[in-house]
């Protein structure tokens, strides 16, 4: 960490220092002294990792917060430290050395830990195995005021999403599928559902909820602490996926609830049960039990609980309030919309008012508006031709609301502030480029992790009216000194009919206009993603750098169905994944083609996951303006993927059958020209191996000649050891070769 006197004469000097570094870079060139980057280096070594000061809780004071650190770097076991504010001063909370159980020999690694409600008291969680989103494994708890540290639970069953009751007397966690509670003052445990089974979730989720609607918390505590609502997922009818083990001398299987579109998916119950007197109460979700159940959420009163409910079809959303007491229900807010609704995570209810804050697309835009317990709107807070990314927060103090947004660009993640009723609209962050922040719980402060194409991720703590504390990790990345680097732009061009689309080109180092070169396609494309972005490109840029030395455009466009920029240009893919994404890739591809200084034969195009999906995709429709193609771990049919992502974009197959059919990759494989490697993890649980098993099953149908890597027992990301490096000089060679 940095304090203040470190911070040279605020953020302008970065720009010059980056400025700078530029500079050197191009010295370099000119003296033919620069280094040349590899595979290794990036994905390999640790020469271009970036720095960050890790798990940052703010205490409930807002002038400090607690992080992990390493106190002892013979050990390399990572501390609790709290950090001061306004000091800059920093001391040790917890040393991990310390955290030795009675009779132990090796002190706990920390990896998670969560602070008491009274911040009296820290606990800590093993990690259950990495394929899983939850933590858990047993717990432990620290006394600040003992300095004892003592094991909760010694059962052979891990549990899993463990955390305080929010008077601090209780431990909340799930085991085998149950709800649990530990009581702190008793020392006792107890059992709160009894139906957990391999097929009845309590507490927590399917594998298809935690992906799609990114839950993995399947509880809530009553802000009052005596009862806990919950969800109940029955997943008796979800279809079994075998994931197999190929490794043993006999291969094992892994089963995987996966429901695809179309399937029967799982059940879902909202119960309420006391926490002294057990007993749990279902709330009316109405008669139609195929339906999502995306977010629970307690209000400021102890007997209303906020449901969201959405159809299956996922274009209708209601906002009810439960009666917790009877279970009775009412609609609130019903969200509808002819494509889909989003579901969000930005409902925040007010304390001093019975109202509270809600996200909607209504006007075109994502915005924010203040309504009351009644479902009556108070007021539209945020309006205009332009969206909220993320809203952070509500100063009830000074009636100020917090939020990001592309108003100044979709390219951009700005932060802003103005007061409940609308007015008073203040740009807070001052640096172009991506602000992510998090506020302290007064509002004072916050920490802004922040980068632009140009700018390694900085990590920033400043007051809440923009001015800068100091500089908590800059990450100069000093070097990329000794490299040469290609300059990147941001672009626009029309589509031959007439829609502007963003664009970023990355030119080849020592550029010459005179001269032709080769350009790759870096995409994502998914519904609401968004690639082209004023924000630094960690690995992935620099592996761009890489081509660039090798003499190769790197070019990026976010086709329409990205986000940031409103419904209609996201919404256009509704029924139609792939139509209008691929027809903007070729777009680029005929945009490209108009310059002099561009090799039209010469286009290739690679992603990842829905990426790869775009490729593939491109490479098969768009064959007369790609030459090749690397497509990892790839949706080839969306019939194979899950039920809640395709069901939301496309339907089922049942009611779309021509959408299913004319986006599938493996009905277009006798289109295929140019140079195809198509890579796949077999163990991944997101988007199986099956996809890949498939569109090579097509392209060997259509006699067609390609190239396949598969990675053993590897899953969606395809890391661990050296993969990530032998995956990316897989990659490099066949470009090399085929570009």
């Amino acid at each position: 960490m940095q304090d203040r006197s470190a911070q040279a004469d605020s953020l302008r000097a970065r720009i010059i220092r980056l400025a700078l570094l530029l500079l050197l870079a191009t010295s370099a060139t000119a003296l033919g002294t620069e280094k040349r980057l590899t595979v290794h280096d990036i994905y390999g070594s640790s020469l271009f990792s970036a720095k960050s000061v890790q798990g940052i809780q703010w205490m409930k004071s807002g002038n400090r917060f607690s992080y992990l650190d390493v106190a002892d770097t013979s050990t390399k076991l990572r501390s609790i430290w709290i950090y001061d504010v306004k000091s800059g001063k920093r001391e040790i909370a917890v040393n991990a050395k310390d955290l030795l159980l009675p009779g132990g020999t090796e002190p706990f690694r920390i990896t998670t830990y969560a602070w008491s409600p009274a911040e009296d008291q820290i606990l800590f969680t093993e990690t259950l195995p990495a394929r899983s989103l939850k933590t858990g494994g047993a717990f432990y708890l620290y006394d600040m005021k003992t300095k004892s540290f003592r094991q909760i639970t010694k059962t052979k069953e891990p549990q899993s999403i463990i955390q305080f009751s929010p008077d601090g007397k209780h431990i909340g966690f799930v085991r085998e599928n149950n709800l649990f509670v530990y009581d702190l003052t008793s020392g006792s445990e107890k059992q709160l559902t009894h139906d957990g089974s391999a097929t009845i979730i309590n507490g927590q989720f399917d594998w298809v909820y935690e992906e799609e609607f990114e839950i993995i918390n399947g509880y809530r505590w009553s802000p009052d602490s005596r009862r806990i609502a919950f969800w109940r997922l029955d997943i008796s009818h979800e279809p079994v996926y075998p994931i197999t083990d190929f490794m043993p001398l006999h291969p094992g299987i892994e089963e995987q609830r996966y429901p695809n579109p179309g399937d029967t998916n799982a059940v879902v119950k909202i119960g309420v049960v006391a926490v002294a007197a057990g007993g749990t109460k279902w709330m009316d979700l109405g008669t139609d039990t195929d339906v999502y159940i995306p977010r629970i959420q307690w209000t400021q009163d102890p007997n209303v609980l906020s449901i969201q409910r959405l159809n299956r079809r996922q274009n209708v959303l209601d906002l009810l309030f439960a009666d917790v007491t009877t279970g009775a229900t009412r609609a609130v807010i019903t969200e509808r919309d002819s494509a889909w609704v989003s579901v969000r995570n930005g409902l925040t209810f007010l304390k001093s008012k019975r109202q509270f804050i809600w996200s909607s697309e209504r006007s075109g835009f994502l915005h924010l508006y203040l309504y009351d317990y009644d479902g009556k709107l108070v007021n539209q807070v945020t309006s205009g031709d332009w969206e909220v990314s993320d809203f952070k927060g509500v100063d009830e103090r000074r009636d100020l609301v917090y939020f990001t947004s592309t108003k100044n660009s979709p390219l951009e993640r700005q932060l802003y502030s103005l007061k409940l009723n609308g007015r008073g609209l203040t740009q807070i962050s001052r640096d172009r480029g991506t602000h992510s922040v998090s506020f302290s719980p007064t509002f004072a402060y916050y920490l802004d992790s922040y980068s632009n194409i140009e700018t390694p991720t900085q990590q920033i703590l400043l007051e809440s009216n923009g001015n800068v504390v100091r500089v908590l990790e800059a990450n100069p990345l000093s070097p990329m000194r000794d490299y040469a680097i290609g300059a990147e732009h941001f672009i626009t061009f029309a589509t031959s009919d007439g829609v502007t689309l963003n664009a970023a080109i990355l030119y080849p180092v020592n550029f010459d206009s005179t001269k032709r070169y080769p350009v790759l396609f870096d995409v994502y494309g998914g519904p609401g993603s968004q690639t082209v972005r004023d924000a630094w490109g960690g690995t992935g840029y620099l592996w761009h750098q890489l081509l660039a030395e090798n003499g190769y455009l790197i070019f990026v466009v976010d086709g329409r169905g990205t986000g940031g920029r409103g419904r209609a240009f996201e919404k256009i893919v509704n029924n139609q994944l792939g139509k209008w994404e691929v027809n903007d890739q070729i777009e680029g591809a005929k945009y490209l083609a108009t310059l002099p200084y561009v090799d039209a034969h010469r286009i290739g195009i690679w992603g990842w996951s829905y990426g790869g999906y775009m490729a593939s995709l491109t490479l098969l429709v768009g064959a007369d303006y790609f030459k090749t193609a690397v497509a990892v771990a790839p949706v080839t049919d969306w019939k194979l993927y899950d039920s809640i992502y395709t069901e939301r974009y496309m339907d089922t197959p049942q009611h779309n059958p021509k959408g299913y059919e004319e986006s599938a990759p493996v009905n277009h494989a006798e289109k295929l020209k140019g140079a195809f490697l198509v890579i796949h993890g077999t163990s991944d649980d997101n988007v199986h191996w099956q996809n890949t098993i498939q569109l090579v099953n097509a392209l060997e149908k259509a006699n067609k000649q390609f190239r396949t890597a598969f990675y053993p027992n590897r899953n969606h990301g395809i890391f661990g050891g050296a993969t990530r490096e032998n995956l990316y000089t897989r990659i490099t060679d066949f470009l090399m070769e085929n570009l």
